[in-house]
This record gives structure tokens, sequence and C-alpha cells, in this order.
């Protein structure tokens, strides 16, 4: 029997894209999955379409949180009210390939793995592709420092790697930052080597802010990893110089 993955998605003012995303779930290939969707939005007003488009998955559940907390500490509930051995993480503006669980699931079963990520597309708000990012075959924790490489939507885990580690209170590189923290504890993190998901590029997304990437490349760096404020300056630029290298050049 096939193992049930735990599909856990935050929902904040995404109505613009969230039927495609919800439908790239409802056409995988792979059937066995439970989708928890955290609405996190003190504005209630898009809760009723949320519902509406949930309508098509059958075994699904909605958390709504009391105040607005973020992304993190969203998929971090998901994540506590979640059942399945597998954990794989999706933005609610992001696009799934049919075939993405299918053939992660199997990858990962066939080399024992508990991480795993996948290649991806770059698309806009109109979903024009603007480039395809080739991921790492492998990645450690040297490797992770100077460069994120691994896309949020295209993760899978093994749900007994984070009994013990969740997603920080960030407003960005809140997914970095526990990537960095598993890499750091030796987990072993392969890449398909297949493109899977369809990662969204907004306008006014937080991820698109530069000011609040910088100042949580910092948090990252010099808070959590400890590093000194100089050396924390020197992996920002790598990281920064690396991120415009790979989606602009």
């Amino acid at each position: 029997m096939s193992s049930l993955v735990s599909i856990i998605i935050p929902y904040y003012k995404k109505k613009s894209f969230f039927k495609k995303t919800i439908n790239s779930v409802v056409n995988q290939t792979y059937k066995n999955f439970e989708v928890i969707l955290i609405y996190d939005d003190n504005n209630r007003s898009e809760l009723l379409f949320v519902k509406k488009v949930l309508k098509e998955v059958k075994n699904k559940k909605i958390i709504i949180n009391k105040k607005n907390v973020g992304v993190g500490i969203s998929r971090n509930n998901g994540i506590q009210e979640s059942k399945g051995k597998f954990l794989s993480f999706l933005d609610a503006d992001d696009i799934w390939d049919k075939n993405k669980l299918k053939k992660q699931i199997k990858f990962m079963k066939k080399n024992n793995l508990n991480f795993s990520y996948s290649n991806y597309s770059i698309i806009n708000d109109k979903g024009v592709l603007l480039k395809k990012i080739k991921s790492p075959k492998r990645i450690k924790f040297k490797n992770l420092l100077f460069s994120c490489d691994i896309a949020l939507s295209s993760v899978v885990v093994n749900s007994n790697l984070l009994k013990s580690e969740r997603f920080p209170n960030l407003k960005t590189k809140e997914d970095y930052l526990l990537w960095l923290k598993l890499s750091k504890k030796n987990v072993k993190m392969l890449g398909i080597g297949e493109n899977l998901i369809f990662w969204r590029k907004t306008s006014n997304s937080l991820s698109s802010s530069i000011k609040q990437k910088l100042k949580d490349a910092f948090l990252v760096y010099n808070k959590y990893l400890k590093f000194n404020f100089l050396i924390s300056l020197i992996l920002i630029f790598c990281l920064s110089v690396n991120s415009i290298i790979k989606r602009y050049l």
C-alpha cells in the first residue's frame, strides 16, 4: 500500500492563483494524500472561496489561524495536524507536475531518503515561463550556506525529520533556515533531477522584497547559525549574488 503524503499549504491572499494550484494537486497520479490548508488571513473574505475550491479534494483539513502568523508558523500548525509518513510543502500560488508525488516518493523509497527536492521552473503572474532552474544532485551544509538551491514547493520529507526541527518565525528565509539546520545534522538531501514544479514569481510577494530578504538572511546567519557580523555579511553577499545569477542570468 502506498504511503500517505500530507500536503501543507499556507494561504494568504492568493485568490488569483489558488484554483490552479489545487487543480495540480487533484490531478496528481499519486492519490494517497491529504491536504492541510492553513488559512492565515485576519480578513475572512476569501475563506468561502478557499472552501469552495477545496471541495474537489476528498481528504482535507482546513486550519484557520486566530491571527496572521506568517508562512513558517502556519506550516508548523499544519505539520502538527498531519498524519502522513511524508510531508510535502506547497505554496498557494505554485503548480505541481501531475507526476510530482508519484516520481518523488518512488525516488525516495528507492534511495532510502528522508529528504528530496526537484528542479523547477520560474513563472510570472500570468504563468509565462521565465526560466528553468536545475538544482544540484546533492546538497550539503557547506554548499547550502552560499546558495539556496532548494525550492520549497519541490520538497518532500519524512515526517520523522520534523519532530525536533520546525520552521522558524521569519517573514522570509524560513524554509532556507530549516534546510540549513537539517543539512547541518547530515541529513542526506538528494534532487530527483526532473522539473516537477512551477514556482511563481509575483511582484507583491514578501519573497520579492529585497530589504526583507536581506534582513532575514542576516538573522539566519548571525542569530540562528551564530556566525559573527563580518562572516554573516560575506555569506549574505554570496547568497545574493548566487540568487541573481540563478534567477536572472
